[in-house]
């Protein structure tokens, strides 16, 4: 994701500009961005108090990045927030990092770390207002969004299925189940016929997306569905790029799809928010697929990419084309469909309450190469 260039000349700037980082306004939080010849590389948020050991990982992943300075900011009071702040500002010192600016903001005012001087930063903090700020304006004219708060976050990635959604996907699985069994006769031609129809429906669906459009609850249905067979989910995987689209179609699939269904839409939403640096957003999103599947390899691993602090860069230039997952797996063939049918070979559980209890939070923030 390209963030258009925000100039940052003050310490309201940079309060202004963190939500639009981050994805939200954060709260009892430790946020830190770090920079390269004025290119921000990487902005991460730790949920306040940081546990000890969680910010260890920070200087090594600063270094992969090639950043040389940072700012940090805490929110919350400054019994919580300053002994954070400290033992950030020790390690990225320590590791030849320097640090233009370090902030404490709590009820609409801020104080500086850095600066020593009554007259420009009174006791008692300096005000500021980010609805009314320059920043503010030019990230919201770029079309930049930054929800209210970590809940907001998580509750668009919630589930929101409904009747008229189970009645599709009841539908869709009763179809689906008359696929002729593995060794039968043309077994394997009929399999690829499904690939290649799953294949043509990701790539429909994103440039559907990408229009401003939205799947029919059948359309939904039958893509969550075609998404359990591996080489499908791989082929939206493999096209996952800085478009909005990939992130509105498998966030819209999240919300939608039955709790049973959806790990594979899932794990595809955190990829695409990993893609574009916006890591909170992936680690809310690795919760519903974990949760529908606590087994599921594909948010195994982007699991471990979260909790390592792994750069987005390393899955871009990891990824296959679709080209070369041809080459790597070959003809499809009727084995293929073997996770589908277990898929339906399952009845859909009742519908999750309303008030359904939510998970715990994850900590997040987002990495990204964009101007400063």
């Amino acid at each position: 994701m390209t963030i258009p260039k925000l100039v940052l000349s003050s310490p309201a700037d940079i309060l202004a500009a963190v939500p639009y980082l981050v994805g939200f306004h954060p709260a009892d939080s430790l946020v830190v961005t770090g920079f390269a010849d004025r290119e921000v590389r990487l902005t991460t948020r730790w949920d306040l108090p940081v546990a000890s050991g969680d910010i260890d990982r920070l200087v090594p992943l600063l270094r992969r990045e090639a950043v040389t300075a940072a700012f940090v900011v805490g929110y919350g009071s400054g019994a919580t927030v300053t002994p954070a702040v400290d033992a950030v500002t020790r390690l990225l010192h320590a590791g030849g990092i320097r640090v233009t600016e370090s902030l404490r903001a709590e009820g609409g005012r801020y104080w500086s770390y850095s600066c020593g001087s009554a007259t420009c930063c009174p006791a008692e903090g300096t005000p500021y207002d980010t609805g009314r700020s320059r920043v503010t304006a030019e990230a919201v004219m770029h079309g930049l969004v930054a929800l209210p708060d970590q809940g907001s976050l998580r509750r668009s990635v919630q589930w929101r299925g409904g009747a008229a959604m189970r009645r599709a996907t009841l539908r869709v699985m009763t179809d689906l189940r008359a696929l002729p069994e593995p060794g039968g006769p043309a077994a394997d031609e009929r399999a690829a016929r499904f690939v290649a129809e799953g294949l043509a429906r990701v790539r429909r669906a994103l440039g559907l997306y990408d229009s401003g459009g939205r799947l029919d609850d059948e359309g939904a249905a039958r893509l969550g569905l075609d998404l359990a067979v591996v080489r499908v989910r791989d082929e939206a995987w493999a096209l996952v790029d800085d478009r909005d689209a990939h992130i509105a179609l498998w966030r819209d699939l999240t919300r939608r799809l039955e709790p049973g269904h959806v790990a594979p839409a899932a794990s595809l939403l955190a990829a695409a928010a990993w893609h574009r640096g916006e890591c909170a957003l992936m680690g809310m999103a690795l919760e519903r697929a974990l949760a529908a599947d606590p087994g599921y390899s594909m948010a195994l691993l982007l699991r471990q990419a979260l909790t390592h602090m792994m750069s987005p860069a390393m899955l871009r230039d990891r990824m296959p084309t679709p080209e070369e997952l041809d080459d790597e797996m070959g003809s499809p063939r009727a084995v293929w469909l073997a996770p589908l049918r277990a898929v339906l070979a399952r009845d859909l559980p009742e519908p999750e309450p309303d008030h359904a209890h939510e998970p715990e939070p994850v900590p997040g923030g987002r990495q990204t190469g964009s101007p400063s």
